[in-house]
């Protein structure tokens, strides 16, 4: 399932909201630096989503906050 992710990095807590069936907003307490929100963003995603981090990758703007993110769920 691919999904359209905003990510907007520093906040005050983790949360993840659900916009539309395939788009969500992303919000990290970690700052982008060497890959430290991606990162946990692959957590908050594997928590949510209820899978394994390793099922989930990056499809298109791994440094930019918006991004396509592939979950699979098999």
């Amino acid at each position: 399932m691919l999904i359209k992710v905003k990510v907007f990095p520093c906040s005050k807590k983790e949360e993840v909201v659900k916009k539309r069936e395939d788009e969500f907003e992303v919000k990290l307490k970690e700052k982008p630096e060497k890959g430290k929100a991606n990162k946990e963003l692959l957590q908050v995603l594997s928590a949510y989503f209820k899978v394994s981090a390793s099922k989930i990758r990056f499809v298109k703007g791994f440094k930019s906050r918006s991004k396509i993110i592939d979950v699979s769920a098999s």
